[in-house]
């Protein structure tokens, strides 16, 4: 028979750093709320939760990485909201921050989840921070908890 492996949604002792953007504060703040609420509702403690504030998506990765290469988190969640402008900003913003916490979650063989939104409106990312679309933030600390056990298991 095959061995199966799969997390348990269960937060109790595991240590968890936020790293979140500052800038569209609006969506950051739901999506805080969002992922504080996951963290509570699966179990964890507000003694293991760390949040970091950064100014923008831009910062979040530095930042992260050195969270997540400090080995006092379990796993690192980052959180923030980049919408499309008129230049190409955007595409530079979203494709850096994308691969650089690919890349950081790999390096300290933890969980480091993205939830950083890239939207082409406000409306958008408004959906995505609690209305139609649910909670991404929600989403991300879930992902978390979830791949935490994942790692413990293999």
């Amino acid at each position: 028979m095959a061995r199966i492996i799969q997390g348990k949604l269960d937060a109790k002792g595991s240590r968890f750093a936020i790293v979140i953007s500052r800038f569209n504060s609006l969506i950051s703040d739901r999506l805080l709320s969002g992922a504080l609420d996951a963290l509570e509702r699966h179990g964890a403690s507000q003694e293991d939760i760390t949040i970091v504030w950064v100014p923008g998506s831009f910062e979040i990765p530095p930042i992260a990485r050195k969270l997540a290469l400090s080995k006092k988190h379990d796993a690192v969640i980052c959180l923030g909201a980049l919408l499309r402008g008129e230049t190409p900003h955007f595409e530079y913003l979203s494709a850096t921050v994308t691969k650089e916490l690919g890349s950081i979650g790999l390096e300290a063989g933890i969980p480091v989840i993205n939830g950083v939104l890239t939207c082409n409106t406000m409306e958008q990312a408004v959906d995505r921070a609690g209305l139609k679309t649910g909670n991404k933030g929600f989403d991300a600390a879930v992902a978390a908890v979830e791949l935490i056990e994942v790692m413990k298991q293999l």
